[in-house]
């Protein structure tokens, strides 16, 4: 997975995580952060994407240091897209 780097420093990670997660925001400090914050956000829903079998999973860069980690019907089942928000 390719990671992006850090324009300018924002909020510290977070993570809304629950038995059945669907998405995952997260926000860095730091570009050191990044790479292991997106592994496991993706760890994470890779379990829930295998339980379904029906989707993959999209990593959106909102703006420098913000993500979101989702599982999305547009990515085949057993990929990883990567994607910057207009």
């Amino acid at each position: 997975m390719s990671t992006a780097t850090m324009e300018r420093p924002t909020a510290p990670m977070s993570a809304s995580r629950s038995a059945d997660v669907r998405s995952i925001d997260l926000a860095f400090t730091s570009a050191d952060q990044v790479h292991d914050g997106l592994e496991s956000a993706v760890e994470t829903l890779i379990e829930t994407a295998a339980q379904e079998g029906t989707c993959g999973i999209k990593v959106t860069r909102l703006e420098p240091g913000r993500y979101t980690v989702a599982l999305d019907e547009s990515v085949p089942f057993g990929e990883t897209h990567e994607d910057i928000a207009a």
